[in-house]
């Protein structure tokens, strides 16, 4: 594990930086993250939401919506940016632990 040790630190450090995602937008005036619309958000774009997307809007839900914990949605924006390190810490953690269970598994028997 320690010749990781370099790679989860950076992990960590992007995680940490994750709320420039909150602010450049913010600066800038630019709106949402490019890609993360709601229905909502393409209708207003482009005028109408296509049919694929309105079928299956209601299929996921995000455990954190927006990146922000319950209450904070309208938050000032350092206050969004501790739910922005939290869900980037918590996706990290499972993304990283995923992966950690699924490759014990599956070099289990070449060892």
């Amino acid at each position: 594990m320690k010749e990781y040790r370099p790679y989860w630190v950076a992990l960590l450090v992007m995680a940490a930086l994750s709320p420039i995602g909150l602010y450049l937008p913010e600066l800038l005036r630019a709106g949402s993250a490019w890609g993360e619309w709601g229905l909502d958000e393409v209708r207003q774009m482009i005028g109408y939401a296509p049919s694929g997307m309105e079928r299956l809007s209601d299929l996921w839900k995000a455990p954190i919506p927006d990146y922000a914990l319950p209450g904070l949605d309208e938050a000032p924006l350092a206050h969004r940016s501790l739910s922005y390190v939290l869900s980037a810490f918590v996706g990290v953690g499972l993304c990283g632990g995923g992966a950690y269970v699924l490759t014990r598994w599956l070099t289990k028997g070449t060892r």
